[in-house]
C-alpha cells in the first residue's frame, strides 16, 4: 500500500467508526497482486479472511487480533498485533508457519518474504517459510517485493530497488520518497508533494509523471492505480502514458492484480470489479480496515 500518509486513511475510518486499535500502528504494506484469485480482508475487530476463487466465493477466517495482511500465489502472511509475523503456504486451511517476531510489515512475492522490523531493519528469504533470513537493509520504513527484485525507502526518503539475488547491489531511484511499488519491469515512487512517478524496464530507466495529489500508488501488470486526496480512485491500462479511467469515489483505499480492481470505502465497505475499467462492481464485505489481493 502506498499512500501519501497512513493517518489520513485511519482518520477517515474513525469518523466513519471503523478504525480498530489494531490499525493504530499500522505500517504500508502490500496490497496489490499479481493476477491472483485470492482476495483478503482484514476487518474492524482484527479478523482475517481470504477468500480463493470467484468474487462470490466463501470468506474463510485465517487468523484473529492481525494487524496487517498480504498475499502472494498460495501464501498468506499476517502480522498479529503482538508483531509476530506468520506465512501460510498451500490451501486457506493450510497451518501458519512463525517467521519472526518484533514486525511491523511483512510482504510476500513468489517464494521471498521480507519483514520490516520494528528497529527499521529489512529481512528477506528466498525458498521455503523455514529458509534463512539475509538482512537487507537498515533504517527501512517501507519493503516491496516483486519476481526478483526488492525496493525500499530509508528513513531519509531514498527509494532504492536491487533486482536479482538477495545480496545484489541497491540502485538509488528517487529522492522525496514517501511510497514505492513494485510489479514486474515497473517500478512506481510517491514523492512528497503528491507526484506519482513510474517506470518501465531497467533500474536505470526514465521516470515518467503519472498524477498529482496522489495519496497512494498501486501497479499490477500493466495497470496503474492512484487515489487522489479527494477520494477519487483512477486505473489506467496499458502504457505509461495510457488515459485515466475514474473507478470509484470516497474512497480510501485502492488494490489492483491481474484484471481486478478494489476500492474501499470510508464506511468500511470494499468492493471489487473484474474484467474491464468500466466492469460492475461486486460489494465483498463490510467493516473492512483493510483489502488484499493476490
Amino acid at each position: 500500500m502506498k499512500r501519501k500518509t497512513l493517518a489520513a486513511a485511519v482518520a477517515a475510518l474513525a469518523l466513519a467508526g471503523l478504525a480498530g486499535t489494531t490499525q493504530a500502528g499500522a505500517v504500508p504494506g502490500t496490497v496489490s497482486g499479481d493476477g491472483g484469485n485470492r482476495i483478503g480482508t482484514l476487518r474492524v475487530n482484527g479478523d482475517a479472511f481470504v477468500k480463493e476463487g470467484g468474487l462470490s466465493a466463501t470468506w474463510v477466517k485465517e487468523s484473529g487480533d492481525v494487524k496487517q495482511i498480504t498475499l502472494s500465489g498460495n501464501r498468506i502472511g499476517v502480522v498479529t498485533g503482538d508483531g509476530v509475523a506468520w506465512v501460510k503456504e498451500g490451501g486457506l486451511s493450510a497451518t501458519w508457519v512463525k517467521e519472526a517476531t518484533d514486525v511491523k510489515q511483512i510482504a510476500l512475492s513468489g517464494d521471498r518474504i521480507g519483514v520490516l522490523k520494528d528497529n527499521g531493519d529489512a529481512y528477506v528469504k528466498e525458498g521455503g517459510l523455514s529458509a534463512t533470513w539475509v538482512k537487507e537493509s537498515d533504517k527501512v520504513k517501507e519493503l516491496e517485493l516483486s519476481g526478483n527484485r526488492i525496493g525500499v525507502v530509508t528513513g531519509d526518503g531514498v527509494a532504492w530497488v536491487k533486482e536479482g539475488g538477495l545480496s545484489a547491489s541497491w540502485v538509488r531511484e528517487s529522492d522525496n520518497a514517501i511510497g514505492i511499488d513494485l510489479a514486474g519491469n515497473r517500478i512506481g515512487v510517491l514523492v512528497g508533494n503528491g507526484v506519482a512517478w513510474v517506470k518501465e524496464g531497467g533500474l536505470s530507466a526514465s521516470w515518467v509523471r503519472e498524477a498529482d495529489d496522489v495519496i497512494q500508488l498501486e501497479l499490477s501488470g500493466n495497470r496503474i492505480g492512484i487515489l487522489k486526496d479527494n477520494g477519487e480512485a483512477h486505473v489506467k491500462e496499458g502504457g505509461l502514458s495510457a488515459n485515466w479511467v475514474h473507478e470509484y469515489n470516497q474512497a480510501i483505499q485502492i488494490a489492483l492484480s491481474g484484471n481486478r480492481i478494489g476500492v474501499l470505502k470510508g464506511d468500511g465497505d470494499a468492493r471489487v470489479k473484474e474484467g474491464g475499467l468500466s466492469a460492475t462492481w461486486v460489494l465483498e464485505a463490510d467493516n473492512v480496515t483493510e483489502l488484499a489481493f493476490s
